[in-house]
């Protein structure tokens, strides 16, 4: 039995070394990428064991993905598919001003496909929380009914339910994902949204303290935390506001920095930390996967609470 088990699609990621762009580019580079898988690798590596729920072809490019993910320690639930394609994305890094480009090539992917009647909903209904985000119910007519269906199974299970809102402006307007997403919120626990997204999602004009009252009112979720970038993030719960700063940090990869901070707050939440303690390890988790290439935080717990611990130590100096 998992604590947290998530949903949605996991691509492969193509890369040029360095700053190589694609058009000149004699390799490239695999890797496992996305949101939920993501946030489930570093849930488990803050202690929370944790399955990814997904749909995969049955092909060499899905058994990729799979081995990747399986590579850093979470359980995988796959049904695999001999329909659809393993979708993709390919980045080339760069600084100013030709900064970091993506192209996705997703279309007809497996995953587009899946129903809740594949999957093992007892491992659902059996789990502590479970987590999707707003990417999923962009990819397909399909996958909104599915996105629904699985957290209406975890809802009345009395599964914890969490959400990241996570707009990409490559899936669907903000006319969509808004009309989407807050059919959803009446099924969601924790509310994780980016501050920009509240705005150009749900058209908020506020500041993030107003947005998260505003939020947990309307829709009675149990927790609300807003990430604001540079400017840190904070965190309502039983009426009372949580602040955190960022911790300082090098950027080599910003790529899954969203995604880590989810997923170690989710991990923690899980373990027994309390919102602020919770809030910090996200934080520091968030850092650290800025220094890591590639879109998942491989980190470790001890890093981690090392980098909580530096900050401590020269606040009290």
């Amino acid at each position: 039995m998992s604590d947290l088990v998530t949903f949605g699609e996991t691509m492969l990621r193509l890369s040029p070394p360095g700053d190589e762009r694609l058009e000149t580019a004699s390799e490239l580079e695999f890797r496992a990428a996305g949101a939920e898988s993501n946030a489930a690798v570093a849930a488990e590596r803050l202690g929370a064991v944790s399955t990814w729920m997904s749909k995969l072809p049955d092909s060499p490019l899905g058994r990729r993905v799979n081995n990747g993910l399986r590579g850093y320690g979470i359980d995988t639930d796959v049904v695999w598919s001999d329909e659809g394609r393993q979708g993709t994305y390919y980045l080339e890094s760069a600084g100013a001003p030709r900064g970091t480009n993506v192209v996705y090539d997703r279309a007809n992917a497996a995953v587009t496909t899946a129903s809740a009647e594949e999957f093992d909903l007892e491992a659902i209904r059996d789990a502590r929380a479970f987590f999707t985000s707003g990417i999923t119910p962009a990819l397909s007519d399909t996958l909104r009914d599915t996105t629904a269906n699985l957290l209406q199974v975890a809802k009345k299970a009395g599964t914890t339910t969490a959400f990241d809102l996570n707009y990409r402006s490559k899936l669907w307007s903000p006319g969509e994902a808004r009309k989407t997403v807050t059919k959803l919120f009446q099924l969601i626990d924790i509310l994780a949204i980016p501050f920009r997204d509240a705005e150009t999602v749900l058209g908020y004009e506020g500041d993030a303290p107003e947005l998260a009252h505003h939020l947990a009112s309307k829709y009675d979720f149990q927790t609300v935390v807003v990430t604001q970038g540079e400017h840190g993030s904070l965190a309502w719960h039983d009426n009372v506001v949580h602040d955190q700063e960022v911790y300082e940090t090098d950027t080599v990869d910003a790529i899954g920095t969203g995604d880590a901070f989810v997923g170690a707050f989710l991990g923690r939440r899980l373990t027994g930390d309390d919102v602020p303690r919770a809030l910090q390890y996200a934080a520091a988790t968030a850092s650290l996967k800025r220094t890591i290439p590639g879109d998942v935080a491989t980190v470790t717990k001890r890093e981690v609470e090392s980098v909580i611990g530096d900050k401590l130590n020269q606040i009290s100096r």
